[in-house]
């Protein structure tokens, strides 16, 4: 035995190519990959969300009392529109599913009708989202600061007490009002007998009635007449009206309308994404690309994309609508 020569394996019977140990192709593997440093980006994201939000020693805004958007009732039913993007592209991923499960199936057909829903709930969330930011951009109305310490008594009978800082929050009819009375286009008269504040534009009046305490905590409340008056004498010359980068109407820190602006225009960028490469899919499929590869794994790459979009977002719903 000792005399003998060892023999060596051969290349192709320790490993010819053939099947990967993964079970799975190089480019569902490269896929996970991103995946997965995705997840970490956004893990992070949320996190220094949730950091920020727990050290923050003002109230933080409320999602149902911030994003009232429903086309037509504005206002009247918190969190719908939003809670219906959500379901339409929890929708598009159950279509991307059976895109797939049509392209296991070598189905043509199949793989154009569902990618085609797919991209078409997709839009509908873009377009959704694009309306959300106009309106948080755009505002509920507005809110200034008071320069002083102001205690008032609010429509129900109870007694406030308002620190020098603190927030006031207008509706839209007054904060249209007061944009343009910032902007040099109205003046203002006092009647103080009447306990209101008039906006004077081109003889029409527009009063001061009522403003909210409180609006992003748990027990809003609302003054009106002299009370309002008080407020609004007591006010200090910081104005803001919807959110940007660096002023913000739903809460005294600007932390918020940072990060509700970062991730989820992060996300939206995303889904955009997503959408675009579905669609350049889809034209490959309508085109017979895959059926001369007689396979469709082109699908189910891009199908894990976008059911990691969606796993996504519901993270981001909860952390800035829910929570």
């Amino acid at each position: 035995m000792g005399g003998e020569a060892t023999k060596a394996i051969s290349k192709e019977i320790l490993w010819g190519g053939g099947r990967s140990p993964f079970s799975v192709t190089y480019g569902k593997m490269m896929m996970w990959y991103f995946l997965v440093s995705d997840a970490l980006t956004f893990g992070g994201l949320l996190t220094a969300y949730g950091f920020a939000r727990a050290g923050s020693e003002d109230a933080w805004p409320i999602g149902e009392q911030v994003f009232r958007a429903l086309p037509g009732l504005e206002g009247e039913y918190p969190l719908i529109y939003v809670a219906l993007m959500t379901f339409i592209l929890i929708v598009s991923s159950v279509t991307m599913v059976l895109a797939v499960e049509a392209g296991h199936r070598n189905d043509q057909r199949g793989v154009v009708r569902w990618l085609f829903a797919t991209v078409i709930g997709g839009f509908f969330f873009l377009g959704s989202q694009a309306w959300e930011w106009s309106h948080f951009i755009h505002g509920s109305g507005g809110m200034f600061l008071l320069a002083e310490e102001v205690t008032v008594t609010d429509v129900d009978g109870e007694q406030f007490t308002l620190n020098a800082g603190d927030a006031v929050y207008m509706d839209h009819h007054l904060g249209d009002a007061v944009a343009k009375w910032r902007e040099g286009d109205l003046t203002v008269s006092m009647h103080e007998g009447h306990g209101n504040v008039m906006f004077v534009d081109n003889g029409h009046e527009v009063a001061l009635e009522t403003l909210t305490l409180n609006k992003y905590v748990e027990n809003e409340s609302a003054v009106s007449g002299a009370d309002a008056l008080k407020l609004w004498n007591a006010r200090s010359e910081n104005f803001a009206f919807g959110a940007n980068m660096h002023d913000s109407e739903y809460a005294v820190q600007q932390s918020y309308a940072n990060f509700f602006f970062f991730i989820t225009g992060f996300h939206g960028f995303h889904v955009f994404s997503g959408v675009i490469i579905n669609l350049i899919v889809l034209i490959m499929a309508v085109n017979g690309v895959f059926e001369r590869r007689k396979h469709y794994e082109m699908v189910e790459k891009v199908g894990l994309y976008w059911h990691f979009v969606d796993l996504v977002w519901v993270f981001v719903f909860t952390f800035f609508y829910l929570i």
